[in-house]
């Protein structure tokens, strides 16, 4: 998969990608059940078909079905999607960007939350001193 790949898919192909990482793999029927407003099952094949071709996807035979699994391991796609996120809706910045984190969850976060948070940043601050 091109390292933008995430950038080439559709909002259904997304979805499907979400089903495959919750799930680590699945048949085209149990993608097909866990789609919400799910096109016809032809419809979510083809789709299988498209990610596997763009290289998203690979599929194994087992009990003569095919069995879909992601190609790109979960963490690698997140911090894709992340990078994009930010150069998308934040410009590049990373301060904006956790910025815009917090003030959707600072109501929820826990003390320990905080604490975990705080330690990055400072773990983060020392390796940007040793550079």
């Amino acid at each position: 998969m091109r390292k933008d790949g995430h950038r080439n898919l559709s909002r259904r192909e997304r979805q499907i990608m979400d089903i495959l990482y919750q799930r680590g793999r699945a048949t085209g029927a149990e993608i097909h059940q866990a789609l919400p407003d799910a096109p016809t099952y032809s419809a979510v094949r083809a789709k299988l078909r498209v990610l596997e071709e763009k290289g998203h996807v690979r599929h194994e035979e087992a009990d003569l079905r095919y069995v879909y699994l992601p190609t790109v391991a979960r963490d690698m796609a997140r911090k894709s999607a992340l990078r994009h996120m930010v150069s998308t809706f934040f410009a590049g910045s990373v301060e904006e960007t956790v910025a815009a984190l917090l003030d959707l969850s600072s109501a929820n976060l826990a003390a320990k939350d905080l604490e975990r948070i705080s330690q990055m940043i400072e773990t983060a601050r020392k390796q940007g001193e040793q550079s």
